[in-house]
């Protein structure tokens, strides 16, 4: 699935699929950690990249299913972690057809390093759609990158401050939020890190 948001990820698919791996999923997701369950749960990875962190939540026992627009980092994904039980999606954001259609209800869903490929208006529809997709007490969990954009791709300037507030508009209160440097180290790079819950 070919959009502007995922402008540039298809060319750079085998350096990618390295680059998020060479990450522990544990130290990418430190500061929210705590938001995950502890026990199984059903959890949907949105912009699931290589897999890394939806073969984590597998292995941890919970049914992930991977939501990856990218073909050829879907494909580079499934065969990395083949041995997990996960259900990959060919879907994306804002609309999230293919994964609303199933008529699912999530504990939690993951958005790491997502939100800021779309543009508000995108942001406004996304946030509705996977407000609708939460349990009720189910949590949302992202984070957002501020800095430079890479060349080829596409990202807009979003804060932590704007998302709460349209989350706070689809009835999702905040329950985290920090700052915190690029785990990968690259100059001028750095993110936020939010936890949010349905309230109803």
């Amino acid at each position: 699935m070919t959009l502007p948001s995922n402008a540039g990820y298809a060319e750079a698919a085998d350096a990618l699929l390295e680059q998020y791996e060479s990450v522990d999923f544990t130290e990418v997701h430190r500061d929210v950690l705590h938001l995950f369950p502890t026990e199984p749960s059903v959890i949907a990875d949105i912009g699931a990249g290589s897999g890394r962190d939806a073969a984590a939540l597998a292995a941890r026992g919970h049914r992930v299913t991977a939501v990856e627009p990218t073909a050829e980092l879907r494909r580079l994904g499934q065969r990395r972690h083949a041995e997990r039980d996960i259900e990959w999606l060919d879907d994306a954001l804002p609309e999230l057809a293919v994964l609303r259609a199933r008529e699912r209800h999530f504990d939690l869903v993951l958005l790491t390093a997502v939100w800021m490929h779309l543009d508000h208006a995108e942001r406004e529809s996304a946030m509705e759609r996977i407000a609708g997709l939460l349990a009720s007490g189910g949590r949302l969990v992202l984070s957002l990158r501020h800095g430079p954009v890479p060349a080829g791709r596409r990202m807009f300037p979003v804060s932590a401050r704007e998302t709460i507030e349209l989350a706070g508009r689809h009835g999702l209160r905040p329950v985290h939020h920090s700052e915190r440097e690029d785990p990968l180290g690259r100059g001028g790079v750095r993110w936020s890190y939010l936890g949010l819950r349905r309230t109803t």
